[in-house]
């Protein structure tokens, strides 16, 4: 065997990796198209949403505390997809990225009880 075929076949898995890769992904698409029933009723072929019947036009006008309340939910989830990786490294950073995680975290509380005092969490 020569160097550049023990090379080749060294990618050998990593394109038999991929070619069933690509047989399972064209499977899950082909599929349903041949295994699944179309009998489409008024029921199926509805909008649903939230559980309840569509009784809108969908671009209709919304009340500004959805986005409030949607704008807390991102911030507060960004808040823990900042906590995990300041955890797990919590033994390297040392005191700077200690105080740094508790200024943030002081920040993100103050505009907690900021929108919680002018009502942006009540719902009517």
């Amino acid at each position: 065997m020569t160097a550049s075929s023990s090379l080749l076949l060294e990618y050998l898995p990593i394109l038999i990796f991929l070619g069933l890769a690509a047989f399972i992904a064209v499977a899950a698409v082909v599929a349903p198209l041949l295994l699944a029933p179309r009998k489409p009723d008024k029921d199926k072929i509805a909008a649903y949403e939230c559980g309840f019947d569509a009784f809108d036009d969908a671009r209709g006008r919304f009340d500004v505390r959805f986005y409030l309340v949607a704008i807390l939910f991102i911030i507060f989830d960004l808040e823990v997809a900042f906590l995990f990786p300041w955890a797990v490294s919590f033994s390297n950073i040392g005191l700077y990225g200690f105080w740094s995680m508790i200024v943030f975290l002081g920040i993100l509380t103050i505009g907690f009880i900021y929108e919680w005092k002018k009502g942006a969490l009540e719902w009517e």
